[in-house]
Formats: structure tokens, C-alpha cells, sequence
């Protein structure tokens, strides 16, 4: 930090004495010879009966470790369940570019693309498919993005069937 201020100095000493009053607590997690990370993903279709917004789900794993989850509803409306679809795969993309620059700036490199477990076949389609249509124009800037990961092999996207989905249970929380 260039210029901090009392407000990060109040804050570094909160976190201080929080991990001083925690000792016993922590996470564990279980060591693996290769450290490998994974996502699942998962969107309903319509799913809210209110208003007819679609919920996305994923899950990140570091080995067996599940690592982080999210579950949240989309703040449009879905026109398709490949949309849906797709609408979660590019949040988990962000996720993955996160979490791979996080462990690059502890010194863990991880080059290899991270697979994103996908259920959905139209979605990987898009994903995989450089030309764009009249109706995916409503979700091209995600398509870039999602694109441009795959490309530089950041991520890939593996099918994964319904009943292998690991973030099928995440977006019902």
C-alpha cells in the first residue's frame, strides 16, 4: 500500500487480535503430492417462481478441499438454460483468474487450465464456438471473456453429467 491511513492501521490490529484470542482455530486441509484445482458449476433454469431469475452456483476445489462457494441469484432474466448456464460459467471464470493470481502472489505457480465442470452441453458449445449468433449477441461481452480464458489456457470445460455436478446442492443454499 502506498499511503496507508488509520483506517488500515485499526484494521491490521483487529486482524491481529483476532488470530491472537484464535489459536486453536483453522482450517485443515488435506496435503496431496500435485495440487490441482477444479470448479463445478450449476445454474437452474427459471428457477425463482417470483420473478423468473435463474440462481448460479460453483465450487472450488484445491485438491479435496473445497476451498470456495458461491450461490446467487442472476440479476436478469434468462431467455435460454444454456444463458443460465453460461451467465454462472463466466462468474466462475472471474473466480478461477482470482484464484490463480492469488496463489501466484504466494509463490504457487499454476499453469495448467483449471477444468470447469460443466453440465450443459449448448454452454460449452458457446464457449468453444468463435462465431457468434443473433442469439448470443445479449451475452457476448461474457463470451469474450469466457473465450479469451480458454484460449490463453487458463480454463477449460470439461463435461460433466448432472449426477457427477458437485454444485448441484450450492445453488439450492
Amino acid at each position: 500500500m502506498d499511503k496507508p491511513r488509520s483506517v488500515h492501521w485499526e484494521t491490521a490490529l483487529r486482524i491481529l487480535k483476532y488470530i491472537k484470542t484464535s489459536p486453536g482455530k483453522g482450517l485443515l486441509f488435506k496435503r496431496h503430492g500435485h495440487v490441482k484445482i477444479e470448479a463445478y458449476f450449476d445454474a437452474d433454469y427459471a428457477g425463482s417462481k417470483d420473478d423468473r431469475k435463474s440462481t448460479s452456483g460453483y465450487c472450488t476445489y484445491v485438491g479435496e478441499n473445497l476451498v470456495n462457494w458461491r450461490s446467487k441469484k442472476q440479476t436478469t432474466v434468462a431467455r435460454s438454460s444454456a444463458e443460465a448456464e453460461y451467465r454462472a460459467m463466466a462468474h466462475t471464470t472471474s473466480e478461477i483468474l482470482w484464484l490463480k493470481n492469488l496463489l501466484k502472489e504466494l509463490g504457487l505457480m499454476y499453469d495448467d487450465p483449471v477444468p470447469m465442470h460443466c453440465d450443459n452441453q449448448a454452454a460449452i458449445h458457446i464457449a468453444s464456438n468463435p462465431v457468434f449468433h443473433e442469439r448470443t449477441k445479449h451475452i457476448e461481452v461474457g463470451c469474450h471473456f469466457i473465450r479469451e480464458a480458454i484460449l490463453s489456457q487458463k480454463i477449460c470445460t470439461p463435461f460433466t453429467p448432472s449426477s457427477e455436478q458437485r454444485a448441484y446442492r450450492i445453488k439450492a443454499v
